[in-house]
């Protein structure tokens, strides 16, 4: 994976590489349109059908989909008992800025106007993904709608200017992502001159979700959450920061292989499910262990290819 290279080239490796880890067999997807936009709705047998989470996949505004999203949004949703849309907004360059925020706060209102109350909603997402997140809770609130129960950000990125120091003390331990790379997708995403405007570091971030911010030691990315999780606590925000140490870019995606992937899943899906059930939807069952929930279709460790995360 080379996050700076060809774009066609490159959204190709990203499908193969969602595709290769594989999914539960309880998990089941389905086309749907949230607002007017497609998504995957993605289902667990632990699916209630009164929470919600809206999730947003990664690939530097340009890369990625709904459907290689729906694996992780899947173990969003088991853990939270959520059904689970993962959203196809636009991509960069044929869709430059704000296309993907307008068609993110577009399936954010969808879901409020299909019935859902705010607090029966939570916004999750990775990398870009979890940029967009956050633009979005900024977007809903300028828009008077009422904010979700909660956020859930793994690897933010939130700074579009690139100008966070670990950019530079993090490039040799970071396997995922170069500065390069993630300089020539903000040039195709938007002008120079768009970028602090856009980026959410930057932002009003008073009166937001309740936000977990989740990042590896070992990434370039590392200020940006560093960074948010200041930002935020600072407009008198709640939020947690937790820097697992040693580990990449979107480790989570790498639960299949990763301890710390799986248990930053786990605490990720009870802060969740806490803010869920604190809104107002039923409590997960305290009987109900998450560990006994994923006990049956815990899958077999595999080996990715290297190619995958050799950084080039």
């Amino acid at each position: 994976l080379d996050i700076g290279g060809e774009v066609a080239e490159q959204r190709a490796i990203v499908e193969q590489m969602m595709a290769s880890f594989g999914r539960a067999d309880d998990v089941a997807t389905s086309d749907t349109t949230l607002g007017g936009v497609r998504a995957t709705l993605v289902e667990t047998s632990a699916t209630l059908a009164d929470r919600v989470v809206l999730y947003l996949h990664g690939g530097a505004y340009a890369l990625g989909s709904a459907n290689g999203g729906a694996g992780l949004a899947a173990e969003v949703g088991r853990r939270t008992r959520a059904r689970a849309y993962s959203l196809e907004y636009r991509l960069a360059p044929e869709y430059p800025y704000p296309a993907a925020i307008e068609d993110c706060i577009a399936a954010y209102r969808g879901l409020l106007d299909g019935g859902f109350d705010a607090r029966q909603i939570a916004l999750a997402g990775e990398s870009a993904g979890a940029g967009l997140v956050a633009a979005t809770l900024i977007r809903a609130k300028t828009a008077g709608l009422p904010q979700p129960a909660c956020a859930a950000l793994m690897s933010p990125w939130v700074d579009l200017t690139l100008t966070s120091p670990t950019l530079q003390t993090k490039a040799d331990v970071d396997p995922v992502l170069t500065v390069h790379g993630l300089r020539r997708r903000a040039g195709e995403y938007l002008a120079e001159a768009q970028a602090k405007a856009a980026s959410p570091l930057f932002a009003d971030l008073s009166g937001l979700a309740p936000m977990l911010i989740q990042a590896g030691s070992h990434e370039i990315l590392l200020g940006d959450a560093v960074g948010l999780a200041g930002r935020v606590a600072e407009h008198d925000g709640r939020v947690e920061l937790q820097v697992w140490p040693g580990v990449p870019h979107v480790f989570q995606s790498f639960a299949s292989i990763l301890d710390d992937g799986t248990q930053a899943l786990d605490t990720l899906g009870a802060f969740v499910a806490g803010c869920l059930t604190s809104a107002g939807a039923p409590a997960i069952p305290e009987t109900l262990e998450c560990g006994d929930l994923l006990g049956a279709v815990r899958r077999p460790r595999q080996r990715l290819p290297q190619r995958w995360l050799t950084r080039r």
